[in-house]
């Protein structure tokens, strides 16, 4: 099953989507989480971040890999060896998209089919793939061309993984709103 959560900074979206990982990889006795990071640490901030989010999920039985380009061969390998044992969780989608498109000089749609393909590979190669993207689209403030460009991209993957998704949320003040599929993993 894919699972999009969504939400605001610091909503909770993340401390979320990892407890739904835990309980569905417990519920359905699958071996390995496979957290896979995608926030590249580049300055202070993102350090600061980064860390956070580490010590946040310390102590959960996660495999991190940190990945900021999205699914490499590498990954594949992983997840191909854990024979549709493993739960995926991708944080997040907001990063990743960011990372193709400044850092890896992609235009938003070569980034956004990029992601779209990667994710629907894992949904069809894992038990459960659980996606986190961002919610940055209501601050009513005007952006520079390339930002601009970025959010379009970023809202088109949105609505993409809605569609596919199985189940998908918005976490507001940490708690789930469920916009389609059941509140499986309510707490």
């Amino acid at each position: 099953m894919l699972f999009l959560i969504t939400g605001g900074n610091g909503s909770g979206k993340s401390a979320y989507a990892e407890r739904l990982t835990g309980r569905l990889a417990n519920r359905e006795h699958l071996t390995e989480k496979i957290y896979l990071a995608t926030m590249e640490n580049r300055g202070e901030e993102a350090r600061k971040r980064i860390m956070r989010h580490q010590n946040l999920r310390a102590g959960q039985g996660f495999t991190t890999i940190e990945s900021p380009f999205g699914f490499t061969d590498t990954i594949w390998r992983v997840v191909k060896r854990q024979e549709n044992n493993a739960v995926i969780l991708l944080e997040c989608v907001s990063n990743l998209l960011a990372n193709l498109m400044f850092c890896a000089q992609m235009t938003g749609e070569q980034a956004q089919e990029e992601i779209i393909s990667q994710i629907c590979r894992c949904a069809d190669s894992c038990t459960h793939t659980v996606v986190v993207t961002n919610e940055i689209f209501s601050d009513g403030n005007l952006y520079t061309e390339e930002t601009q460009a970025y959010l379009s991209a970023l809202g088109r993957v949105n609505r993409h993984l809605a569609v596919e998704a199985d189940a998908f949320c918005e976490v507001v003040y940490t708690i789930p709103v469920f916009w389609k599929g059941e509140p499986l993993c309510q707490f």
